[in-house]
């Protein structure tokens, strides 16, 4: 049995998984905001709960917001900050007597829909997660592609490509620089961009469908929108040609960008030549669990390993 931990900054999720992949058990509770031996705790209780609802014990896979330093063995980068230069893997594995195997939550979803989902049998996937924040995993042949230095697939942290003077040098990111991707494309930068035309705060979808229905500002935020994301993924596509492109998170359900996508890469990629598939996740907001169940392969001895 494969068990794996989604924790983000306000929910913690977890789900049993069978050898080929049949949910067994699923549980969320509240992510204890900056409170990391309360999320230690909570993430070791859930996994004794579906032990026990199952009768069955499991390997374990947590997908976070951030990802695993080499150098120090400690999360860096989270933007749930109360994890950042905390071993959390090793505390978890301490708790429950068994290695831990962590990934950032984005490469989760490239694992997990190039498992599957919607790239199944794809050999190099492009998973890009655009909801509160956004950020992007690579996974190659089924596997987690991190990187030398833990970062590989870090797009919501490089500048958006191609901006406009408009658009330069960008509003400041949590990260400390300016112009970052996430700031731009997530469902957040959407909302910003929106609230900065015409001064009022509305939620992603509610501005998608007043797009839908004729309304002017709405329309011109989406058409911003758009723009940004297809230059952003052409760049990614420049840059890594993936066989396909997964869209997870909030945004990702706007039906209008899987018509309008594909034709903005080419005015981007290299060449003017690009087929790459643009495709919404298949199993939403479950695959950022579902691929951390699935960082522990079929028939790999993590019972025999220390944690």
């Amino acid at each position: 049995m494969r068990i794996g931990i989604d924790l983000g900054g306000t929910k913690i999720e977890a789900i049993a998984l069978d050898g080929d992949g049949r949910e067994l058990a699923r549980y969320r509770v509240p992510t204890p905001r900056h409170d990391y031996d309360a999320s230690v705790q909570a993430i070791v209780d859930l996994v004794r709960r579906l032990e026990q609802e199952t009768g069955r014990r499991g390997s374990v896979g947590m997908g976070i917001p951030g990802s695993i330093s080499a150098l120090t063995g400690t999360v860096k980068n989270a933007n749930s900050v109360w994890l950042n230069g905390r071993p959390l893997h090793l505390d978890v594995g301490r708790a429950l007597e068994r290695p831990i195997r962590c990934a950032n939550d984005a490469n989760c979803l490239a694992v997990s829909e190039a498992t599957d989902g919607a790239a199944a049998g794809a050999d190099v996937v492009l998973g890009i997660i655009i909801g509160t924040g956004s950020g992007a995993g690579i996974a190659i042949d089924g596997r987690v592609h991190a990187g030398r230095n833990g970062v590989a697939g870090e797009w919501g942290h490089i500048p958006l490509p191609w901006p406009t003077p408009e658009e330069y040098p960008g509003p400041e990111c949590y990260c400390g620089k300016r112009g970052c991707q996430e700031s731009w494309v997530s469902g957040t930068g959407f909302e910003d961009d929106f609230e900065r035309a015409t001064g009022r705060r509305l939620k992603g979808a509610e501005i998608a469908a007043l797009a839908a229905a004729g309304d002017a500002p709405a329309t011109a935020a989406l058409d911003r929108y758009i723009d940004r994301l297809g230059r952003a993924i052409g760049q990614a596509v420049n840059l890594l040609d993936p066989d396909v492109v997964v869209l997870g998170g909030g945004m990702s359900n706007v039906e209008v960008l899987y018509e309008r996508l594909p034709g903005e890469l080419p005015r981007w990629v290299f060449g003017r030549e690009v087929d790459t598939p643009i495709r919404r996740a298949v199993h939403g907001d479950s695959s950022g669990v579902r691929g951390a169940a699935w960082l522990w392969g079929e028939g790999e001895d993590w019972e025999g390993q220390a944690p």
